[in-house]
């Protein structure tokens, strides 16, 4: 199939940091190019891949502090060209989001639209309106639900390279918490646990300016002293994948309707379990006894609770990554998107 890969201009693929989506188009793009398909991927000029690669930007542009509008004209410019070459495609898969994707409502060429995020009442009306000119891809049941009446062609999870990731089975005394640093992630609660559970926390993710940088600098900053809480700073290759496999368990306090959360799969492919409430796509990621413990949406003292029980030593480190591999691997996700794009071009047939 000769196919065009749409991703966001926020972030190279893949990402030298904190960007989950351009991981997931990085593994696709290469999934499909090693399985013979001819794909090209529209991502910014210092992106690495085995698609060739269309760059509208030399380098991402940062999407720091910009509001919507702000944000429209770099990603219309980002979105355009593989809509403009349209007809070199047998099929479009747009990740960008939906905003862009209404471009796609025009294409003679059929569109697959990812669902990276959310639905907020902005991002349901604009599918809606295109709900019948293309099609929808959810990464999780959870996340259809915010939206069930889409032309959906199933749901793809996200995936993770397992075999670059370090198996440990000997796991030190931190906890980790591993995200972006904003109030929905949640990092404030991993603190709170953390101090609870009398457990040292080590604390890793990206800072955006703006919101992201006040709440950091008021509910996360006074905290942090080196020892209690150890703040990473934004990490990634190596050191990310050190943090993930040493750590005796990933803490997931989120506080919204989170459509995936990777790094949940992440810390799973190096043997270590996860502590997450179950909100979002948590209770189809991490099965609750065996791989990990989910607690009720905001129970951070039922979490307190589990850790001080001693529970999660009881986890097998092995499960956790052939558990994983099983669900979530690389080969799985792109035989998901293969058989999503047949059965498109079967449609339109």
């Amino acid at each position: 199939m000769r196919i065009a890969e749409i991703a966001p201009p926020w972030v190279r693929v893949p990402p030298q940091g904190y960007g989950g989506i351009e991981w997931i188009i990085s593994l696709l793009c290469d999934g499909l190019v090693d399985r013979g398909h001819d794909v090209t991927l529209y991502a910014s000029g210092d992106s690495k891949t085995k698609a060739r690669l269309s760059a509208p930007f030399d380098y991402a542009v940062s999407l720091g502090g910009k509001d919507f509008y702000d944000a429209v004209h770099p990603m219309a410019i980002q979105t355009m060209p593989a809509f403009l070459e349209a007809e070199r495609y047998d099929i479009i898969h747009d990740h960008t989001g939906a905003m862009a994707a209404c471009l796609g409502a025009l294409s003679d060429t059929p569109v697959l639209h990812t669902l990276h995020g959310p639905f907020n009442p902005d991002v349901r009306r604009l599918c809606r309106m295109i709900a019948d000119e293309i099609y929808f891809n959810s990464i999780s049941d959870s996340q259809r639900s915010g939206c069930p009446e889409l032309n959906y062609v199933g749901t793809i999870y996200n995936a993770v390279e397992v075999e670059t990731y370090p198996l440990r089975a000997e796991k030190e005394a931190y906890a980790l918490f591993l995200g972006r640093f904003s109030e929905d992630k949640g990092a404030h609660n991993a603190i709170y646990i953390a101090q609870q559970a009398n457990i040292p926390l080590h604390m890793a993710g990206k800072v955006d300016p703006g919101a992201d940088a006040h709440y950091f600098k008021e509910h996360i900053e006074p905290h942090i002293d080196g020892e209690h809480i150890v703040y990473e700073g934004e990490v990634g290759g190596q050191r990310k994948r050190e943090l993930l496999a040493g750590a005796r368990f990933l803490l997931f306090p989120i506080q919204w309707e989170e459509p995936f959360g990777l790094v949940m799969t992440e810390a799973l492919a190096c043997g270590t379990p996860v502590v997450a409430d179950a909100m979002g796509a948590a209770p189809e990621i991490v099965k609750d006894g065996e791989v990990g413990v989910l607690v009720g949406k905001g129970e951070w003292d039922e979490m307190v609770a589990v850790i001080k029980s001693g529970r999660l030593d009881d986890i097998d480190p092995n499960h956790c990554r052939e558990y994983v591999h099983e669900r979530f691997s690389v080969e799985a996700m792109v035989s998901g998107y293969e058989a999503a794009f047949e059965k498109i071009l079967l449609d339109r047939a």
